[in-house]
């Protein structure tokens, strides 16, 4: 898959690493935007990302829910929903006005359970987001939504720089038992300020480079449960929530690397089985 990414002003698109340079054309977004511009703007993003594949619209292979307007741009919750999760093999989410569109790409393994995805990301701008479920055999299957925030990947973190570096890589992870033969959910937190690139110093005022988290994969054993291919979207201190199907008692283990060869894995162990 290409990432596709939008073009920012010279001085930002300096700060951003070569993988988020840009793919298509420029575009002005914004509140204004027609509904032609932002399907115009959509059918880019989708040959960039999936090329000539047929992407079909879904009521039921994935669901989107998020808030029609952000209370904070900077960490806008999104929830994922697979009702049909046994066909499903990946789902990608994408922010379209984004200056990094492709937010993420969760491929699912053996030991998931693909039903439900909670994360948190960074909006730039009214835009539309779309969720676009893989399924087994192949297809693409698409949903969308309508979100109203503005500055989310620009927005400071309200600390220093080296105060956002601070313990990079720790590691959380919390569990939800869902009792004999059934998934276990699971929320992991991951330390890490995800600088996007947009982000200005304000101390030195030059913008912050961008460096955030590519790939989480998490594993039990032998098994997958999933891989994360992440952008600048991601919010800073990454969450995610997923569920898997537990088999034997091997903790789970969690390797996250990001675009400056930063290199992190944690163990946890699981949860004691419910009677």
């Amino acid at each position: 898959m290409k990432p596709f990414t939008a073009t920012l002003a010279l001085s930002l698109a300096l700060s951003l690493p070569a993988a988020a340079l840009l793919v298509g054309p420029v575009h002005a977004a914004g509140a204004s935007d027609t509904d032609a511009e932002r399907l115009a703007r959509w059918q880019e993003i989708r040959t960039s990302i999936f090329g000539d594949k047929v992407v079909a619209t879904t009521d039921t292979l994935v669901k989107i829910d998020a808030p029609v307007r952000a209370l904070d741009a900077s960490l806008v919750p999104i929830t994922l929903t697979m009702p049909e999760k046994d066909k499903i093999a990946a789902v990608h989410f994408v922010i379209d006005d984004n200056p990094s569109p492709y937010a993420a790409h969760i491929t699912f393994g053996p030991a998931a359970d693909p039903g439900e995805i909670k994360l948190r990301v960074r909006v730039n701008n009214y835009t539309n987001v779309h969720a676009i479920a893989e399924t087994k055999d192949g297809k693409l299957f698409e949903a969308a939504k309508f979100v109203k925030a503005s500055g989310g990947c620009s927005a400071p973190m309200g600390m220093t720089d080296e105060e956002a570096m601070q313990g990079m890589g720790d590691m959380k992870m919390k569990f939800a038992d869902g009792g004999a033969g059934k998934a276990t959910e699971a929320t992991l937190m991951i330390r890490h300020p995800n600088f996007s690139g947009m982000q200005m110093n304000q101390v030195t005022r030059d913008y912050t480079p961008a460096r955030y988290i590519q790939k989480v994969v998490v594993t039990q054993g032998a098994r997958n449960i999933l891989t994360l291919d992440g952008d600048i979207s991601i919010a800073s201190n990454p969450v995610l929530n997923f569920a898997f199907l537990p088999e034997g008692g091997e903790p789970i283990k969690v390797t996250a690397s990001d675009n400056q060869n930063g290199r992190w894995e944690h163990s946890f162990p699981l949860p004691s089985p419910s009677n």
